[in-house]
């Protein structure tokens, strides 16, 4: 039989035994060298981290804004608060996609394609003039029906237009050239021809504010891929003689014009669009009344979601937000134009210089026509405005140039 004593240790024995020390462990710190590490290891290798996060990163800016800007007209009309932003998520998912396989790609390849490029879209440009798959909204054609999906043929046809200019402009040149860098006139010529052809397209559907921007990026184009002054001095001129034939061609151009010059003169009709844009600015102040509580998205502004998008962010962020935005997009242009810059290779340079002035004429236009600094206008937001179509391709064309800054961080190794 067991006793007490046997199976426990008596008090004695207990305060005998040394007492175990406390087990104290480290504090925990963050090892920011390590998890930079892990994190850089996800990076594709040679990525513009910046530029692409910036491109994202306004895209899903934008998507949002569509949503805030449109569910209650969706709602009126569609039943549904999602009509808009759905469409607009369906874009920035093909967007995506193309950003991805535009940065695998090898831009090389585009300059071989060039004269095809052209081609498909001058193809896809005449196809929104045939019945049963063009669309017509609003009195334009400039839409293709594809299934249940539609597209518009000139947001792919500038980026062709890029494509197929920078092709030209880094041809082999003649043994008697002066200069590698002066485009010689024949040159000229070809590029600004394949540009007013796209411009002739555009203006039949009938827009005339595609058209301008065509034009203009036509102009700033050949100028950057060295055409001589003269030789855009002899271009510029006609299409100045051109501009005001168009702008007095169509009468509901003369009373947008009227309305630009005294929108109070008829605020019912022509004046509303600008007058309401305005008020929606105004009403931001500088910190804005919070994201979704516009009030001018109540059908009082027309076309909020999409030509109009920028009066809501003003409304909605106020000054401050209206600031950040615009460094945001001046940030993705200078960007681009400072992969142009480094890249060693005429053809990507002059391609990078390209999608570089697409975004931002298409950007200083619309932001123009918001603010009333120039007669209204319907042109999109890049990366911001309602348009499936013009997302997938800008973002297409941002894969394009991400490519170019990968080929030109492997070039720089190599010489190395």
């Amino acid at each position: 039989m067991l006793k007490i004593s046997d199976t426990q240790p008596s008090g004695k024995n207990k305060a005998k035994r040394a007492p175990r020390a406390a087990k104290t462990r480290p504090p925990r710190t963050l090892n920011y060298e390590k998890i930079i590490r892990r994190v850089s290891r996800l990076k594709p290798p040679y990525m513009n981290l910046g530029l692409l996060c910036a491109v994202i990163g306004i895209a899903l800016f934008g998507l949002a804004m569509v949503y805030s800007a449109s569910w209650y007209n969706s709602l009126m009309h569609q039943g549904t608060r999602y009509y808009y932003f759905t469409s607009q998520l369906i874009g920035f998912v093909l967007g995506v996609v193309l950003l991805a396989a535009a940065y695998m790609v090898d831009y090389r390849l585009y300059r071989k394609w060039a004269v095809a490029f052209f081609a498909a879209a001058a193809v896809l440009l005449v196809l929104v003039f045939i019945p049963g798959i063009g669309i017509s909204r609003l009195g334009s054609n400039r839409w293709i029906g594809i299934g249940g999906f539609s597209m518009q043929p000139s947001e792919i046809a500038k980026f062709a237009f890029v494509v197929f200019a920078a092709a030209v402009a880094t041809r082999t040149p003649s043994p008697t050239a002066l200069s590698h860098d002066v485009l010689s006139f024949k040159k000229v010529l070809l590029i600004a021809g394949a540009g007013l052809c796209f411009c002739a397209l555009i203006l039949l559907e009938p827009n005339l504010s595609i058209t301008l921007c065509m034009g203009m990026t036509i102009f700033i184009m050949l100028f950057l891929c060295g055409a001589h002054l003269r030789h855009l001095g002899l271009m510029a001129a006609p299409a100045l003689v051109a501009l005001p034939v168009m702008l007095v061609a169509e009468p509901y151009r003369i009373r947008r014009l009227l309305a630009f010059v005294d929108p109070w003169a008829r605020p019912k009709d022509e004046g509303f669009q600008l007058i309401q844009s305005l008020f929606g600015l105004g009403n931001g102040g500088f910190f804005g009344v919070g994201y979704g509580n516009s009030t001018q998205k109540h059908m009082f502004l027309p076309f909020a979601e999409s030509d109009f998008i920028f009066s809501i962010i003003g409304e909605e962020f106020g000054f401050i937000g209206c600031v950040f935005f615009l460094f945001v997009l001046g940030f993705i242009v200078t960007q681009v134009f400072r992969v142009g810059m480094r890249c060693p290779d005429r053809f990507g340079k002059y391609l990078c210089y390209g999608i570089a002035t697409v975004i931002f004429v298409q950007s200083a236009v619309n932001l123009a026509v918001v603010t009333g600094s120039i007669p209204p206008t319907g042109v999109p937001l890049p990366f911001i405005s309602f348009g499936g179509t013009s997302l997938a391709v800008c973002m297409g064309a941002i894969g394009v140039v991400l490519n170019i800054d990968k080929r030109n961080k492997i070039t720089g190794l190599a010489k190395k």
